[in-house]
């Protein structure tokens, strides 16, 4: 999955969760993305961080917000 569409992804699922934080939303996501994907979030956040391991779920979050926040822009 490219970071544009997990963006895009992201986006959507806010659309429906108005009310919940980033971190909620990005936790959302990566539950409907499912185990495959978690992993995949998961070891490309560990290799940003150049670490060798770290807990799947919360490092695929961690992955999701990097990649929203970075695409995100400066805040003005």
């Amino acid at each position: 999955m490219t970071d544009e569409e997990l963006v895009v992804e992201f986006a959507l699922t806010r659309l429906d969760n108005p009310d919940l934080d980033l971190e909620e939303i990005a936790a959302l996501v990566v539950r409907r993305m499912g185990a495959d994907r978690m992993l995949e979030f998961a070891s490309r956040n560990l290799a940003t961080r150049g670490e060798l391991r770290g807990a799947v779920f919360p490092t695929a979050v961690e992955h999701v917000l990097r990649v929203v926040l970075t695409l995100r822009g400066p805040v003005d």
